[in-house]
């Protein structure tokens, strides 16, 4: 296949590379780089979101496209950063929608990321999946119109997948990453009530699923989740079961909100039982299951 890439120099981006690479598919980079970057030096082609520029002979005749660009929700929320992170996945999945859909050759397949914090905030009993409603507040807000402007692809005849990310768990990068040095010096602990429910998915799982998504007649929402889902007190517990350290520690909410803000609230002490039941209805078998096996390939 041939298949081009947006936030690729990304942490999910560059795991998919190799992994498609090594398969003996074609890579195209998307990136606002004019010179590439990088480990993976394949062919690229440059956007630009904010001024609304891309180069769209450049990206006719790809088979698959895969949307991962927008700014870290990882970082401490203020009022313009918030507008940066909503912005930065409206604009750019704005514009590379409308140049799909105006391609003579184009696309089978937009693979288009959105997360579970759709969902918003809820109860450890609740269990949503693909047909549950949109939450309340920022990040299901964010969510809903990120997914919303790829419906210009879908009209245009592009079958369109809007995956939702659980949290993904490498030490190279994202929460684990954070997480990894002071649970490596024995200082990580519970967060809040430890009660808050955390869906994950292990990054080399990743690949997998999507090539599991390209080859299936799948449209519309996908919960990119492992089956297994964890309170932070499980998810504590099992990470200092597999890098052999105490996990001692209990870091009240009120802290939280004090270091991290509104973001540290909405990430770190909130969270939703969300399952990948369309994943498994048309037949995907994970990789990495449970949260133990995920964890140990990922410290690997």
């Amino acid at each position: 296949m041939r298949m081009a890439i947006t936030g690729s120099t990304g942490m999910i981006g560059s795991t998919l590379i190799s992994f498609f690479l090594s398969k003996g598919h074609s890579v195209t980079q998307i990136t606002r780089q004019r010179v590439l970057k990088g480990a993976h030096q394949t062919p690229f082609l440059t956007w630009d979101p904010d001024a609304g520029q891309i180069d769209s002979q450049a990206l006719e005749g790809h088979d698959a496209v895969i949307h991962l660009a927008g700014a870290n929700v990882g970082e401490r929320w203020s009022e313009s950063y918030k507008k940066d992170i909503l912005q930065s996945r409206v604009k750019g999945t704005r514009l590379l929608c409308q140049t799909l859909a105006r391609l003579k050759d184009k696309p089978k397949v937009l693979l288009s990321a959105s997360a579970v914090g759709y969902y918003g905030n809820h109860a450890p009993d609740k269990i949503l999946d693909e047909n549950s409603p949109q939450g309340q507040g920022f990040l299901p807000d964010v969510c809903q119109q990120w997914e919303e402007e790829t419906k210009v692809a879908k009209d245009a005849g592009i079958r369109v997948v809007n995956m939702r990310f659980g949290v993904v768990l490498s030490k190279n990068g994202g929460a684990l990453a954070k997480m990894w040095t002071p649970f490596q010096m024995g200082l990580g602990g519970v967060l809040g009530s430890g009660k808050q429910m955390m869906s994950w998915v292990a990054l080399d799982e990743i690949p997998f699923i999507i090539g599991h998504l390209m080859n299936k007649d799948i449209s519309g929402p996908v919960n990119l989740v492992s089956p297994q889902v964890v309170s932070n007190a499980q998810f504590t517990r099992v990470l200092g079961q597999v890098i052999k350290r105490p996990t001692i520690f209990h870091i009240p909410g009120f802290m939280i909100q004090l270091l991290f803000g509104e973001m540290g609230e909405r990430l770190l002490l909130e969270g939703a039982r969300v399952v990948p039941k369309r994943l498994q209805e048309t037949g995907y078998q994970f990789h990495y299951p449970d949260l133990r096996s995920a964890l140990e390939q990922a410290v690997r």
